[in-house]
């Protein structure tokens, strides 16, 4: 598979292959001001979600496992990961979305992106 990916010395093959990954998704994947794209992003601590509009190339509503409603929360980081997603489908109804498209941004639909996912399908946003 030539995505493009350069292998450096000290890249792991988790990261290499989370990479491809996310390029096969994103040349699929593009928001528009109908449906924008949900965008997790994960590290090994936090949970950040956004809902882009990529025709514009404009933030509509984010939310994070940083916010200060979310960051002194007891749990798991699953259970943070669940708060993100109700956080962000919560912001992006008020600023006017309904549905959007997912982008889990490379990372395998499991734990707590399929979280993030979930917790925001519950809130009310559609894909």
């Amino acid at each position: 598979m030539a995505f493009g990916v350069k292998v450096g010395k000290g890249d792991a093959k988790k990261a290499v292959s989370r990479k491809r990954r996310h390029i096969r998704v994103r040349k699929r994947v593009a928001g528009t001001a109908v449906r924008p794209r949900l965008v997790v992003t994960r590290s090994n601590r936090h949970m950040v979600a956004q809902v882009i509009d990529d025709a514009k190339g404009h933030t509509l509503a984010s939310a994070s496992s940083m916010d200060t409603s979310i960051r002194g929360a007891e749990g798991t980081k699953s259970d943070q990961a669940k708060q993100v997603g109700s956080l962000v489908a919560e912001r992006a109804k008020a600023a006017g979305v309904e549905s959007v498209v997912f982008d889990r941004g490379g990372n395998k639909y499991t734990g707590r992106v399929a979280a993030v996912a979930d917790a925001a399908r519950e809130a009310g946003l559609k894909f």
